[in-house]
């Protein structure tokens, strides 16, 4: 089965922070495009179960995500879509597949009670940094704009030393950072 398990801190920016990081770290001069379009039922049983789905579209390739909690940080099921399935889905036309469907029936979600939500579009930089992978992204949803700090590590122990050096290092103060599909739907009552 096509899954990983991720594990990530966060951290929300100011414009002045980010520009400090991108300028102080050896991120690559342009950014790479994505765009995350999620999904959740009427009732929100995803975000019920802390769950989280979405299809991303990065460099014309489109991929099924499905995140769930782990003991060790987030339990990612992928599948590979078309851009027609992926089309399909936003107009309401769930195709079920093999992966992603077995883990939201073990949940008691049904594919077809899915809802397409909206999209929030991500100018991301990436860099191997002290045994981690550094993000900055620039996102942009329902009119709003926000600044992240990802980290993503092969251990807890490594990830939280790195990303709390680096935030010291640069005065950045640690932020309660919720995930982009948390912003995203907070966003929309906005």
């Amino acid at each position: 089965m096509s899954q990983e398990i991720e594990i990530e801190f966060k951290n929300l920016l100011t414009k002045e922070e980010f520009d400090r990081l991108l300028y102080n770290l050896p991120f690559p001069e342009y950014s790479e495009t994505q765009t995350n379009f999620y999904f959740e039922t009427k009732n929100f049983s995803l975000r019920e179960n802390g769950c989280a789905l979405r299809i991303r579209e990065k460099n014309g390739k489109f991929q099924l995500t499905l995140k769930e909690p782990h003991s060790q940080g987030l339990l990612e099921t992928h599948d590979v879509l078309t851009k027609q399935e992926a089309q399909n889905w936003m107009e309401g036309n769930i195709q079920e597949k093999e992966h992603t469907a077995k883990q939201l029936e073990a949940k008691g979600i049904s594919p077809q009670n899915l809802i397409y939500y909206g999209s929030l579009t991500t100018e991301r930089r990436e860099v191997d940094y002290q045994d981690v992978l550094l993000i900055l992204d620039y996102s942009t949803y329902h009119g709003q704009e926000d600044y992240e700090l990802e980290l993503e590590a092969s251990s807890r122990t490594i990830g939280e030393d790195v990303f709390n050096r680096l935030l010291e290092k640069y005065q950045i103060p640690k932020r309660k950072t919720p995930n982009k599909i948390k912003r995203f739907f907070s966003g929309m009552s906005d």
